[in-house]
């Protein structure tokens, strides 16, 4: 059965890989399957066809079958329950993967991904700078806890995990600004995750959908 993802049309991280299908993508190549995707726009996200997938009228959604599935967390899991790879065997390190997968989405991300927002529509609002310390001071809470749990080691749990993956893919929206370069295996952390070759693969499928949006 052929996996069928959905994808925006014309994405608004504008090919740096910060659209929520990337997290799938990279698990689908880790994992060695191949996939399909389909692009929607932004009118097609809130059409019944849509909403009958993602209730929310967002992307992801991952079939298989007559399996659905939304949400990038829960689809990544799941395609690391199916096909080897991104869980492990062992059945207490499995489940703190699917803890990590859990702090990644819960607890690290919320505060930067509040960020980014702000930072895009509530610039010219007279609470802004009030707004962007607080969330940045409680960023740099979260991330400090994460790196001293991390410490020196590559990865989180001992081998590369879909808990990894998907903080990765967190971590990746503050690339490039002085508050993750404030924790330098954090960095580094990420530079580990943008280094595998699936994450190459996946990167630069996303990257050729809006490379070839641009120029149409």
């Amino acid at each position: 059965m052929t996996i069928t993802i959905t994808a925006f049309e014309r994405s608004p991280d504008r090919g740096r890989g910060l659209a929520r299908d990337m997290r799938v993508r990279w698990a689908l190549e880790e994992v060695g399957q191949p996939y399909d995707v389909r692009l929607v726009s932004f009118k097609e996200m809130k059409e019944p066809a849509h909403l009958a997938l993602q209730p929310f009228g967002q992307i992801p959604t991952y079939e298989e079958g007559d399996l659905a599935l939304f949400e990038s967390g829960a689809i990544v899991f799941h395609i690391g329950e199916r096909h080897a790879g991104l869980l492990p065997d062992d059945a207490n390190a499995r489940a703190r993967a699917l803890t990590w997968i859990f702090a990644a989405l819960n607890t690290v991300e919320p505060p930067i991904f509040d960020r980014a927002l702000v930072m895009i529509l509530e610039r010219d609002k007279p609470w802004y700078d009030q707004r962007l310390s607080a969330l940045e001071g409680s960023i740099r809470k979260r991330l400090s806890d994460l790196s001293r749990r991390l410490g020196d080691a590559d990865w989180l749990d001992g081998a590369f995990s879909a808990g990894d993956l998907l903080m990765v893919s967190v971590l990746l929206r503050l690339k490039g600004s002085a508050i993750l370069e404030e924790y330098s295996n954090l960095s580094a952390y990420v530079a580990r995750g943008e280094a595998r070759p699936a994450y190459k693969r996946a990167f630069a499928a996303q990257l050729a959908v809006f490379t070839a949006a641009s120029a149409g």
